[in-house]
C-alpha cells in the first residue's frame, strides 16, 4: 500500500490496526524489562494501553509530530464515533483515537523508525519523563 492509499484510509481503520501495533509493543517492551508472569504484564501494560495514557501521550507529542501526522491525528479525534468508551470520557477517547490512528498510520507507511520513535516517546510521557 503507497502512502497516499494509506492517507485516505477511513482512521476507524488506521486505529484498528495501530491498537494491535501499539499492543504488541507494549507487551514486548514488558517483556524486555523482565516481567515474565502473565499477571504483572497484564497490569503493566494496561498502564500503557488505555485512553487516558494514549490521549496524554499524543496531547504531550503533538508540537513533535510532522505536519502529516498532525492531520492524521486531528482527522481520527474529529472522525464521528459510532462506539462508546467504557472507561473514558469521549474527549479523552478522541484523543487516543488520534493516537492510534496515528500508530496505525505510521505501521501501514512502513516507516519502522518512526513508528518506534512515536511508540518510545509515547511511553516516555505516559511515564512523565
Amino acid at each position: 500500500m503507497d502512502k497516499g492509499e494509506v492517507r485516505q484510509l477511513n482512521t476507524d481503520v488506521l486505529a484498528y490496526l495501530g491498537d494491535a501495533a501499539y499492543e504488541l509493543f507494549i507487551r514486548e517492551l514488558m517483556l524486555e524489562e523482565g516481567r515474565l508472569r502473565a499477571n504483572s504484564l497484564h497490569r503493566s501494560a494496561t498502564h500503557y494501553v488505555n485512553a487516558h495514557a494514549q490521549a496524554d501521550a499524543v496531547r504531550g507529542m503533538m508540537e513533535e509530530l510532522t505536519e502529516e501526522e498532525q492531520r492524521i491525528v486531528k482527522r481520527a479525534r474529529n472522525h464521528k464515533f459510532h462506539s462508546k468508551a467504557k472507561n473514558a470520557d469521549p474527549l479523552t477517547y478522541k484523543w487516543a483515537t488520534g493516537f492510534e490512528a496515528l500508530v496505525g498510520y505510521l505501521y501501514l507507511n512502513g516507516d519502522e523508525q518512526r513508528l518506534s520513535r512515536v511508540m518510545h516517546r509515547a511511553v516516555e510521557i505516559i511515564d512523565g519523563k
